[in-house]
């Protein structure tokens, strides 16, 4: 980069912390082969250490962010040739031309016309490439020099042309403040990217402005894409080391991290560039190609590279992808501009990522086609949060709570207060509120749905609070605090109504967090000597502040609690009296699984999946188990069912209405607030088969700090990720999942039956309802409205019912009568066809 450029682009950034971070990672991308350290030979020996491995440990109160989580993922693009105009601008009270955005200069802004008669709501600014590239973000830099025109709500519209465009790609909320937005969408080729402002964040007026607008590039999240199958390729390359070590090319095809493609270094190398052709010995839709480095060391990591296709092996077209890959060893992505029908698809890497010589490597190579939808389902656009929902919790009305600490972006200290925000499914839109009644900051907390559909939240940054949201009122109240002060906590509601917590040694002295109940009636805490959490520990290094963490805690009839993981013994909790806890036996072959998951998929059947043997740090598994509770004897059984595709820790599932199981997310090498080793694939487990599906990959990683909730159409919202403050990895938004029981091939909606009626707003446990519906249906399943942070989801229920055919539409549809079985509490009931698809839910809550 030329002394001038890098003048430019400080000018442009000093005033955002965030984009200093991206400029900063780019620098050091760009100054990598100067930073490189010569090295004596092709292949050195391991070093100590997984992936990503930092040495900071995260404290109590002030997580620090790894190096890696001040990189941004995506590049900067270069703005040299790029125009901005808008859909008008002030030019006669100031100087507030479009143009000004791409200036470098953050004290020059663009601002809507206010002159005369101001330009009415909504404003656009359109930004011209002069080129396609892929983009997956916009970088939205408010004015610094006043509050008016912030944008508030947006969407973010993609052309090719300049003429056609579809519907936006993002839309969102912006938070008020003067802060830096990376505005992220699901990468694609693009030549316009298109700002629409449809509201000013704090309600000043009808105005918009920006000091200077950015496009981020590939960040190697290709969206709505699958793995292709591998089955009969071939690979071949300019050139592969066979003499001193086996490097042929076909190794990056074999399955195994372990063994590589290296170009030929024995005797006189082979110069840069290099090559490796797949043929895939069929033709396919192809869009993207995914490199993984070699995890034995740095030698020969791709740098600078390009990709193109072929139809015939002999006739390559122009590069459908071209960029740099960072030096390090996390799995890569090339997203192509276009989707290209080929049966090659070849590799060419010009330059070593850190110069240490003119070697190239790779362990393993897989490309990636457009999903079907019918097969792997879809996502909807990118929705943008003020705030990253590091908690979230399914309310009626068709509305999703999220909150995330005492700031919308980081965490620290106990302050008293707590950012939130409600998505309204039907609109989209987004409101931000700060709680501050409360005293509560409610980052890191237990949650548990109550029975009368009120959110109970506990803990967290103010370790000993306890907070309630009304979600018919729309009000947050204070409750009597613990006994215990409390974060990272496991909590459920019992049969009984009463609310079940247990551990958290994340925050308030670490130690022994002993259970303890809490009573509707009395609003207050009663202690349960007899259940200490020290039966529950992993066996985390850290000891007891991370080994009592996020437990998975299962509700059972007469109050009791199956408490299934992550420590790899299970064990059976009472609650009344002074409570006791008893061992039920390990999850079969399973070791500790801290920050995996577990997931009622049926009356007594729950799935567990992935986690890792400590909280970070330490490989993740692909494993996954079920375990059985036997209704009439207590007995419980686990087993080893499917594995996973991919092993992942700080991922989050959901359980359908159909009874099949989507995870989402995680790391295969978990580290706090980083997106290294990320997993895009979503998976879909059948209980009829105990096998997994991978399912259309994710745009943006949703690691530590990121959820997941069924909606009531049926339909999972994902998002969040980070809460690092100024680093890349904050993921302030989310996106909604259409999984492939609702979609036809075409991705057009599939017939769903209709309830129409009979659904109360209250029924008791036991009652036989009569529901009239549209369509064929087959079934009938209540879905409990559930609450998830931290990959941990303990009010997620699936209830099958037992229902007949009246005749006329209607069907008598039976609640259970254990409230062991149908917890009190809000519930979604659908009405599902013969092959699974789903209603649109109504909401009853069942006491």
């Amino acid at each position: 980069m030329q002394p001038r450029r890098i003048r430019a682009l400080a000018r442009a950034l000093r005033r955002s912390p965030l984009l200093i971070a991206f400029a900063l990672g780019s620098l050091l991308v760009g100054l990598t082969p100067w930073l490189g350290v010569a090295s004596t030979g092709p292949r050195p020996a391991p070093t100590p250490g997984g992936p990503g491995q930092q040495a900071a440990r995260q404290s109590p109160h002030h997580g620090v962010a790894p190096a890696n989580a001040m990189e941004p993922t995506a590049p900067v693009l270069d703005r040299t040739g790029w125009t901005a105009t808008a859909s008008d601008e002030e030019t006669s009270g100031e100087n507030g031309r479009a143009a000004n955005v791409l200036d470098g200069n953050a004290a020059t802004i663009w601002h809507s016309k206010w002159t005369g008669t101001p330009a009415p709501l909504p404003h656009t600014i359109t930004l011209d490439m002069h080129r396609t590239a892929v983009v997956s973000a916009l970088v939205y830099q408010p004015r610094t020099g006043g509050a008016n025109g912030r944008v508030g709500e947006y969407s973010i519209s993609v052309s090719a042309d300049g003429q056609n465009w579809g519907g936006p790609v993002a839309t969102g909320t912006l938070a008020d403040d003067a802060s830096a937005k990376t505005l992220g969408f699901a990468p694609q080729g693009a030549r316009f990217v298109r700002l629409t402002a449809s509201t000013e964040a704090g309600n000043r007026g009808p105005w918009t402005s920006a000091a200077e607008l950015n496009l981020l590039g590939d960040p190697g999240t290709p969206a709505a894409t699958v793995d292709l199958p591998r089955t009969g390729w071939t690979a071949t390359a300019s050139d592969e080391e066979t003499t001193g070590e086996n490097g042929r090319a076909a190794n990056v095809l074999d399955g195994d991290s372990a063994t590589i493609w290296h170009s030929r270094w024995s005797g006189t190398p082979a110069p840069l560039p290099h090559s490796i052709t797949v043929d895939m010995h069929r033709t396919a839709a192809v869009s993207a190609l995914v490199y993984q480095p070699r995890n034995d060391g740095p030698n020969g990591r791709a740098g600078a590279y390009i990709v193109t296709t072929s139809t015939d092996g002999t006739t390559f077209g122009a590069p459908v992808a071209a960029g740099t890959w960072r030096d390090d060893d996390t799995v890569k992505t090339a997203t192509f501009t276009r989707t290209e029908n080929a049966r090659y698809v070849r590799l060419t890497v010009t330059g070593e990522a850190g110069n240490r010589g003119p070697w190239t490597s790779a362990a393993e190579i897989r490309l990636s086609g457009p999903a079907d939808p019918a097969a792997h389902g879809s996502w909807d656009r990118i929705t943008g949060f003020p705030l990253v929902p590091v908690a979230t919790a399914v309310l009626p009305g068709d509305k999703l709570l999220a909150w995330s600490a005492y700031a919308v972006d980081r965490f620290g200290g106990s302050n008293g207060y707590t950012q939130t925000a409600i998505l309204d499914l039907k609109t989209g839109k987004v409101t931000q509120r700060r709680i501050d009644n409360t005293g509560h900051d409610m980052f890191c907390p237990g949650i548990a749905m109550l029975a009368d559909g009120r959110v109970l939240v506990t803990g967290g940054s103010n370790a000993e609070k306890a907070s309630i949201y009304d979600p018919a009122a729309d009000t947050w109240s204070a409750t009597t605090s613990m006994n215990i002060a409390r974060g990272y906590q496991a909590m459920t509601l019992l049969s009984t109504g009463e609310a079940f917590v247990l551990g958290g040694s994340w925050s308030g002295a670490a130690g022994d967090k002993a259970g303890e109940v809490w009573s509707p009636d009395t609003r207050t805490w009663r202690r349960l000597p007899g259940v200490p959490a020290s039966p529950a520990l992993t066996a985390d290094p850290a000891g007891a502040y991370r080994a009592d963490n996020h437990m998975w805690l299962h509700a059972t009839s007469g109050g009791k609690v199956l408490q299934l993981g992550p420590s790899k013994q299970m064990n059976w909790i009472t609650t009344g009296g002074n409570g006791s806890i008893t061992p039920a036996g390990p999850r079969a072959d399973s070791q500790d699984a801290m920050t995996g998951n577990a997931v009622a998929y049926d009356i007594g059947k729950l799935l567990t999946l992935g986690g890792s043997p400590a909280y970070e740090k330490t490989p993740a598994t692909r494993r996954a188990y079920t375990v059985s509770i036997d209704g009439g004897s207590g007995q419980v059984q686990a087993a080893r069912t499917g594995d996973m595709g991919y092993a992942r820790a700080f991922g989050n599932s959901v359980v359908l209405p159909d009874g099949k199981v989507a995870v989402f997310g995680g790391q295969a090498y978990p580290v706090p607030f980083s997106d290294a080793t990320s997993v895009l694939t979503p998976e879909l487990w059948d209980p009829a088969t105990g096998s997994f599906t991978p399912l259309a990959s994710m745009a943006v990683p949703r690691n530590y700090h990121s959820v997941a909730n069924l909606l009531p159409d049926g339909r999972i919202f994902s998002g969040g990720g980070g809460l690092c403050g100024d680093c890349a990895t904050n993921h302030a938004d989310g996106a909604v999942f259409t999984p492939p029981y609702l979609l036809n091939a075409d991705g057009s909606p599939k017939p769903r039956p209709v309830i129409t009626g009979g659904v109360p707003p209250r029924a008791a446990a036991g009652a036989s309802l009569t529901v009239a519906a549209e369509g064929q249906v087959a079934s009938f399943v209540l879905m409990r409205a559930a609450a998830a942070t931290h990959s941990t989801d303990n009010d997620q229920r699936r209830v099958p019912l037992v229902s007949t055919a009246a005749g006329n539409g209607t069907y008598t549809v039976s609640v259970p009568a254990d409230k062991g079985v149908v917890l009190p509490g809000t519930y979604m009931l659908f009405a599902l066809d013969a092959q699974g698809v789903p209603s649109t839910a109504k909401f009853i809550t069942v006491s």
